[in-house]
């Protein structure tokens, strides 16, 4: 495995700009799940370009975005910007999460699981989801599946995707595809309470609450 491609920081500050400009939208997933949640506090783990972290910015009092790459950050500082909503953003590791416990009302976390390097990494940043949802709180989690069109393996697996940039110089990313079994057993694994949990666009989601 490429040594470049587990290192998502790197990997999505030299692609930051040009990512950005390819996430406009919400996944329809991420809309579905807040429609009707509300709460003091929301976090968005990895939060890109900030898109669902302006989708989350209605449903809280207050919306805080994380994300390992600060190029990415920046763009999200951006567009919070030109489109006027208001987030704390906060440069961090998803497996470190530097949050009090008990104080996530609402989380989102999507799209970023499946670039964590280990398993140990990716297992340790639910349980960190899990220690800063108040008792009452919820989050959606999302990784890419081997259910998704483009992969034949039944199982879980390691791998890289190429980000091509405008000039044609490509970028590996390091993805874990997993399977939906694997992808609750690390639910579990991690202390979280599985409220649902379905594979969707190619995706495994889940609904998870803490396990306190």
């Amino acid at each position: 495995m490429d040594h470049d491609a587990r290192d998502v920081r790197r990997t999505y500050d030299r692609i930051a700009g040009h990512f950005s400009a390819t996430r406009e939208y919400p996944w329809p997933e991420v809309e579905e799940f807040l429609d009707g949640r509300t709460g003091t506090v929301g976090l968005d783990v990895g939060c890109g370009n900030g898109r669902h972290t302006e989708t989350l910015a209605p449903h809280v009092e207050r919306a805080v975005g994380l994300d390992a790459s600060r190029g990415l950050l920046t763009e999200a500082k951006a567009r919070a910007a030109d489109r006027g909503f208001d987030a704390d953003w906060l440069h961090g590791d998803a497996a470190r999460l530097p949050l009090r416990d008990d104080r996530v009302d609402l989380a989102v976390y999507v799209a970023t699981l499946h670039h964590l390097p280990t398993r140990d990494a990716r297992v340790r940043s639910l349980a960190e989801l899990g220690r800063t949802l108040t008792p009452a709180g919820r989050a959606l989690v999302s990784a890419w599946s081997t259910e998704h069109d483009r992969f034949e393996e039944t199982e879980g697996f390691d791998t890289t995707v190429e980000w091509t940039l405008p000039g044609g110089e490509t970028v590996p990313r390091y993805y874990h595809i997993y399977d939906p079994a694997e992808f609750d057993a690390d639910l579990e694994r991690a202390g979280l309470h599985v409220v649902e949990s379905v594979v969707s666009s190619g995706n495994c989601y889940a609904v998870v609450a803490s396990g306190e």
